[in-house]
């Protein structure tokens, strides 16, 4: 019991730490408050996230997809009962926050922003997740921090779409996310991995991807204070902080 508890605790480190470090950066931009804030909306994003995922089981299980095949069934529920609805939540929560801004935001602030709001649902999931885990499932949640390297995908794009006024960029990291997110629940499921032993390689070349996705966003926070298209205001708020541009017409 000793040394779950102490996996458990050291899982969660990998993501305060990377929480710190960018919410450094964001005292250096005066945007610390508003990526402390990220934090705990990501928390908060976890109650959301179970209504909207509770109703899509709901009309998955009306379909009765899984009489028909098993398979099929896991398949639409790992991607739209559990992936789908984590990231339409997550994104919409980063999306609200950044009106509440009252400084200038520029891509880098909505990156980090994003993914600010992933690790603080992905720090209570793994809690969660933790509820009956061995301690190699527990590590590697902790190690590989998938809803941080999603956040950056979609962060990423989102602003480089806001910046060059494109809304197909700007919905093309959220795409990517939920099929990255959606495929690596789905190769996790038992249905998935008794079509031959050797799909495992699947979740694993999954789960080292999501590393590499936490080890780029390290590296682009880094360059990007060296290049100006990426810190230069995105979003100018006023003082009554109107909302996002186009934000009415896509609502």
């Amino acid at each position: 019991m000793g040394v779950f508890i102490l996996a458990c605790a050291a899982s969660l480190i990998p993501f305060l730490l990377l929480f710190l470090w960018l919410r450094k950066r964001g005292k250096e931009k005066e945007n610390d408050k508003l990526f402390g804030k990220a934090l705990v909306k990501g928390f908060i994003s976890t109650v959301p996230i179970v209504l909207l995922s509770m109703l899509f089981n709901i009309l998955l299980r009306l379909a009765r997809v899984e009489e028909f095949s098993p398979l099929l069934f896991q398949g639409l529920y790992t991607f739209i009962v559990l992936a789908l609805s984590e990231e339409i939540v997550k994104f919409a929560t980063a999306r609200k926050l950044m009106k509440t801004a009252d400084k200038p935001l520029s891509v880098t602030d909505v990156t980090v922003i994003t993914v600010i709001v992933g690790i603080g649902f992905g720090m209570l999931e793994s809690v969660i997740y933790m509820i009956g885990a061995n301690v190699p499932t527990v590590l590697v949640r902790g190690i590989c921090m998938p809803h941080a390297g999603y956040g950056f995908i979609t962060g990423y794009f989102f602003g480089r779409g806001l910046q060059k006024d494109s809304r197909p960029m700007k919905w093309t990291g959220f795409v990517l996310s939920w099929l990255m997110h959606g495929m690596y629940d789905f190769a996790l499921t038992d249905e998935f991995m008794k079509l031959g032993e050797d799909l495992a390689i699947v979740a694993v070349s999954l789960a080292i991807a999501d590393i590499a996705l936490v080890i780029a966003l390290i590296s682009f926070v880094k360059r990007a204070k060296k290049r100006e298209d990426m810190n230069v205001p995105i979003i100018n708020i006023p003082d009554d902080a109107a909302p996002m541009p186009d934000d009415a017409a896509e609502d």
